[in-house]
């Protein structure tokens, strides 16, 4: 015998096999990295001010309203931007230190990977850095993210240490080569140093005088 309930259930059924089916974990997290990515492009592109959640569906070619469903604002979208854009940089200064042998070496490399990739990728450096201060509470991708990038930029230092190459305390002679070449890329970022030999001569400098204050042999510097 049918009952009311039975009608009832038979009926709720056919309409969650209407429903769309949810999406997976990640499902969720290819879409947020897709909707990132097209931010970033568009942020490169037209400036904070171009990028908007409107326009950024239309670039993807969903509703603003699925665009909303992934992230609450701008603002939330801005730092989940962010932390890809740390991510990334982070990964390549990975692949430069795992593609040679020895300290030195590595520290060339980072180097290098370091000054490629923010005027490979100006708008996602400066958003990195010139985005205001961190919170943990609401940008925990972000640091995390961070101190990914902050492992690679001291753990070759502490590999020199090890060598004999340099003294002193890893972190702060990491945050000390890490301020020289950050000053240098942002002087050429914003067009007060000249791109090219004249900026790679100040950094090639700035980073022999620190070798040799830090270990008191000037050959090291060289």
């Amino acid at each position: 015998m049918r009952t009311l309930y039975s009608i009832d259930a038979q009926v709720f059924s056919a309409k969650a096999a209407r429903l769309p089916r949810p999406n997976s974990a990640a499902e969720i997290s290819d879409f947020r990295e897709a909707l990132c990515a097209a931010a970033m492009r568009r942020f490169a592109e037209h400036g904070a001010d171009g990028l908007t959640m409107r326009t950024l569906a239309a670039d993807v070619g969903c509703s603003p309203m699925k665009a909303y469903r992934y992230f609450r604002d701008k603002d939330e979208l801005v730092t989940a931007m962010r932390a890809m854009a740390f991510d990334q940089f982070a990964a390549a200064l990975e692949a430069a230190s795992a593609s040679v042998d020895g300290a030195r070496e590595k520290a060339t490399a980072i180097g290098e990977a370091y000054v490629a990739f923010a005027l490979e990728n100006r708008w996602a450096y400066r958003l990195m850095f010139e985005s205001g201060p961190l919170d943990v509470d609401t940008a925990p991708d972000v640091l995390r993210a961070r101190a990914r990038a902050d492992r690679s930029m001291t753990g070759y230092v502490e590999a020199m240490i090890a060598d004999g190459v340099l003294k002193g305390d890893p972190r702060v002679i990491g945050r000390m080569f890490w301020a020289a070449v950050h000053g240098v890329v942002m002087l050429e970022l914003t067009g007060v140093l000249t791109r090219g030999a004249g900026a790679d001569t100040l950094r090639r400098e700035i980073m022999r005088t620190l070798f040799i204050g830090l270990n008191n042999d000037p050959r090291l510097g060289r």
